[in-house]
């Protein structure tokens, strides 16, 4: 299918549309980890900091977790009590997963208030970042096997997109990256202006803007959630290195000169906040995607990866600025990151009504 044809009886026809992240939360979607060849000999050590940004995120809204069975269930909990998390905020379902990044995976939740049906889900084509790491036909499907749980309409539009590649202002604009987007490893058969047309009727929106590249070590090809996220409808925080002999001074250095081009639909230009960098973060000689942009916005809080550096204050006081509503949180990615993702990679909203 080259062209939507019609277009008639696609979500934003029907006039639904992909909230920003800071819209009230429902819930927030996550599954929980368990392969071992995405944290080779560090798995274990990754429960205590996902069962604190569990309980954080917990504070304000429900948890729904994608467990493979009761076994994994259970273990899920014991990390969940002894983080001290009210298990009745907690919601577990039996779907089997190959891996642990929602973001991506997991379903896009679209709203119309308007509506009879006032929520749907998007489940696009999940192949991994490009057949990185199969096997991900258990991730899939996820989509899916929430639109059931739930009761809720599920579209299919059969390209393959990730959830990491885009992001929201709530007002008709997305962000996101050519070098991910535009991978042939996705969609070989589109072009720039069709995947577009996808992203425009499937996410109900009107504008897209484009970076190139994203940060040095992150195996998706460059998503968008590790250099720019909106905090705002009109502001952004993108990331930049300030050590120029880094790989990715040139990289970010282009970033923050386009998005100084970047227009809204109204002509207004973004507000840009910038937030530094850590020290690059090595782990068996593999630079790793470490970055304080990968941050989850809960509706108790704005939780952020820190990495033992001296600039996790910095990005925190940063952060807390353009947050005045939430309380900003940092917790210890050091292990998480070796996983090659970070909060927002690991958690996918459910928006209220």
């Amino acid at each position: 299918m080259n062209e939507l044809i019609g277009k008639t009886g696609l979500p934003k026809e029907k006039g639904y549309y992909f909230p920003a992240e800071w819209h009230p939360h429902a819930a927030t979607w996550l599954s929980w980890p368990h392969k071992e060849a995405s944290w080779p000999g560090k798995l274990h050590t990754i429960y205590e900091p996902y069962s604190r940004f569990i309980k954080e995120v917990s504070l304000g809204e429900q948890v729904c977790i994608n467990v493979t069975d009761e076994a994994m269930e259970e273990l899920a909990s014991n990390y969940l009590i002894n983080a001290e998390v009210d298990l009745t905020t907690i919601t577990f379902f039996l779907h089997p997963t190959d891996d642990s990044w929602c973001r991506d995976h997991g379903p896009a939740f679209l709203i119309n208030p308007e509506a009879d049906i006032k929520k749907v889900i998007i489940d696009w084509g999940y192949n991994a970042w490009g057949n990185k790491y199969p096997p991900y036909e258990q991730d899939d499907i996820i989509p899916t096997l929430v639109g059931k749980a739930l009761d809720i309409p599920v579209y299919y539009p059969g390209i393959v997109m990730e959830g990491g590649s885009v992001d929201f202002n709530g007002k008709g604009t997305i962000l996101t990256t050519r070098a991910c987007l535009l991978n042939k490893n996705r969609n070989p058969h589109l072009n720039q202006h069709q995947i577009e047309e996808y992203l425009y009727q499937y996410y109900g929106v009107s504008q897209i803007l484009w970076l190139d590249e994203g940060i040095v070590g992150d195996d998706t090809d460059g998503h968008i959630d590790d250099i720019t996220r909106f905090v705002n409808a009109d502001t952004i925080v993108t990331v930049v290195e300030e050590n120029r002999a880094d790989e990715n001074y040139p990289i970010l250095q282009k970033n923050l000169q386009s998005l100084k081009n970047m227009r809204l639909m109204d002509g207004k230009q973004f507000n840009i906040v910038e937030l530094p960098m850590p020290a690059p973060v090595m782990y068996e000689g593999q630079q790793l995607p470490a970055s304080y942009a990968n941050f989850y916005i809960s509706n108790a809080a704005v939780v952020v990866p820190t990495y033992r550096d001296p600039n996790d204050q910095k990005a925190l006081d940063i952060l807390a600025t353009c947050f005045p509503d939430r309380k900003v949180v940092g917790i210890d990615s050091i292990d998480i990151i070796w996983g090659l993702g970070s909060w927002h990679c690991l958690s996918q909203q459910e928006p209220e009504i």
